[in-house]
């Protein structure tokens, strides 16, 4: 069977309520369902998996990380890729991310 590794997602931005103000979107349920199912055993520390993000213009490595309350991952977005594509808290994205594991 045929693993997909790249998904394509649209999904709003939200803010962690906090001091640090870092950036975030929810991977929708359905795929982190198959992300986790297909990935879940090569994930690495706190159950992050390794991947690379397309938005916009704009490509970067980063991980994804498991969020248990919402039975979930969560990508950080960084300021400068923000910056850059011109987005922020409560904007709806369209994103390509590829699974490396």
């Amino acid at each position: 069977m045929i693993q997909k590794k790249e998904y394509k997602i649209k999904t709003r931005v939200w803010l962690y309520p906090g001091m640090a103000g870092w950036h975030f979107v929810s991977i929708p349920k359905k795929e982190a369902k198959e992300i986790k199912e297909n990935f879940g055993k090569v994930s690495r520390g706190f159950g992050s998996l390794p991947v690379i993000v397309v938005i916009g213009k704009t490509t970067w490595k980063t991980s994804i990380f498991p969020d248990q309350k919402s039975d979930t991952y969560l990508l950080p977005l960084k300021a400068q890729v923000r910056k850059k594509e011109g987005f922020g808290n409560e904007d709806d994205i369209i994103f390509r991310i590829r699974i490396m594991a």
